[in-house]
């Protein structure tokens, strides 16, 4: 009787340790895929990122927007004019010649801005991606994790246990596993959402940059620069956190304890993602783009 227990018990085992086997095998693999990603994405200039994207919007800005913009501009300058005249003379019909020309100054250079905006922005953008080349030349480090490193001789460990603790880590897997295929999502959200909204902000460029040259509405523009440079070096910051992140997980030291090996892992890929999602913020912080 005890020999038929024992074998129906060591046949529990075997089904849980292979379970617990395959669950960590692949628990981290789209996680590592994502992750080593993200510094080709964020080193990538909108046209390299994707052509057809890249393309469609640049039409639309030059088709559509820079219209909409030199209208814009129009009245900018109209009102403008009718300041200056205000100021200057208190209506009074002293107007000097010169606030003519200041204006058309004025009015050169915001046309200037408005027809090569596209030209401006990818300029921040190529800036932007030349210093993350460099990051990225610096900080080295895989950041793939791989438990079979963390954890020698792990089937060999699990027959050792009983099998509650068997359950229980069987359990922890499957939870962890179904926390990182989450993870994964986090940071897709992250890569991919930044590269659309800069092609969001990049497609009405030249609406704010034809209010650059104006005295009252000028502060649109600069609010809009601002958050161009926050956007681009936005990158830097993930580029930092991935690196910060390939040193933690290389420094988790060999343990006997499954489970907190598995929960480290889990724990420094959630921070990953909480700092992706910070380094938005931190950015605009930085530019003070509010």
């Amino acid at each position: 009787m005890g020999s038929i227990l024992n074998s129906i018990k060591d046949w529990f085992k075997e089904i849980l340790v292979d379970g617990i086997v395959s669950n960590l095998a692949n628990m981290f693999d789209s996680v590592n895929e994502k992750v080593g990603e993200i510094a080709g994405q964020v080193s990538t200039t909108p046209q390299a990122w994707n052509s057809s994207i890249y393309s469609m919007i640049k039409t639309l800005s030059e088709d559509v927007i820079v219209p909409v913009a030199g209208f814009i501009l129009a009245i900018v300058m109209a009102l403008e004019l009718i300041q200056m005249i205000s100021e200057k003379n208190n209506m009074h019909g002293d107007v000097d010649t010169w606030m003519f020309f200041k204006l058309i100054f004025k009015t050169f250079c915001a046309v200037l801005l408005v027809t090569n905006t596209w030209n401006i922005v990818m300029g921040v953008f190529d800036v932007a991606q030349s210093v993350v080349s460099r990051a990225s030349g610096i900080i080295g480090g895989s950041t793939s994790i791989n438990l079979s490193s963390v954890l020698p001789d792990l089937e060999d460990r699990l027959m050792d246990m009983d099998l509650g603790p068997l359950f229980g880590l069987w359990f922890q897997s499957l939870f962890v596993g179904i926390t990182m295929w989450a993870l994964t999502i986090c940071i897709f959200i992250i890569v991919y959402g930044r590269m659309i909204e800069i092609y969001l902000v990049t497609s009405v460029a030249p609406i704010p940059m034809a209010a650059m040259m104006s005295k009252d509405a000028g502060g649109m523009g600069q609010n809009y620069l601002r958050s161009l440079f926050a956007l681009g070096f936005q990158a830097f910051l993930i580029i930092i956190c991935v690196a910060i992140y390939a040193v933690l997980v290389h420094n988790i030291a060999v343990t006997a304890d499954i489970s907190k090996a598995i929960w480290t892992c889990m724990g420094y890929t959630v921070l990953l993602c909480f700092t992706l999602f910070k380094t938005g913020s931190m950015a605009k912080s930085v530019f003070s783009a509010h």
